[in-house]
């Protein structure tokens, strides 16, 4: 995972000084173009530094060396559940949370209410039912 950690902290130092020139260039009056690429430069590095820590405590993966054989990477990537109907309902939330920001603050908390059972589903679907654990 080195090489992306360095990617997106290459991409992260780079938006920081375009932003700033940016903002010079419009005197610091348009608002949304600077503050957003401050923005994206810091999730980034947020992206960059957690792959860097997690490329350091995992590991080098098979993508990560230059003498690796593609058999090295085959076997079980992880666990995902392709029943689940918790994603789609998180999806909806966060539909009608957005939806909340043009139409009204009572979607808003709707959204809101929605988006967080829907997360607590998620999080405890194999801790009941069926497919526990």
């Amino acid at each position: 995972m080195k090489v992306e950690a360095k990617l997106f902290m290459l991409v992260g130092v780079f938006f920081i000084p375009v932003a700033t020139v940016y903002g010079f260039m419009v005197q610091w009056h348009e608002h949304v173009g600077y503050l957003g690429m401050y923005l994206l430069a810091g999730l980034c590095l947020m992206i960059g530094v957690y792959l860097y820590y997690t490329g350091n405590r995992v590991g080098a993966r098979p993508e990560d060396r230059v003498d690796a054989e593609i058999h090295e990477g085959s076997g079980e990537q992880g666990h995902f559940s392709p029943w689940s109907w918790w994603p789609l309902v998180l999806g909806l939330a966060c539909a009608a949370g957005f939806l909340g920001l043009a139409v009204g603050w009572w979607v808003l908390f709707m959204g809101a209410g929605l988006a967080v059972i829907a997360l607590i589903g998620w999080v405890y679907e194999y801790s009941r039912g069926d497919h526990a654990h």
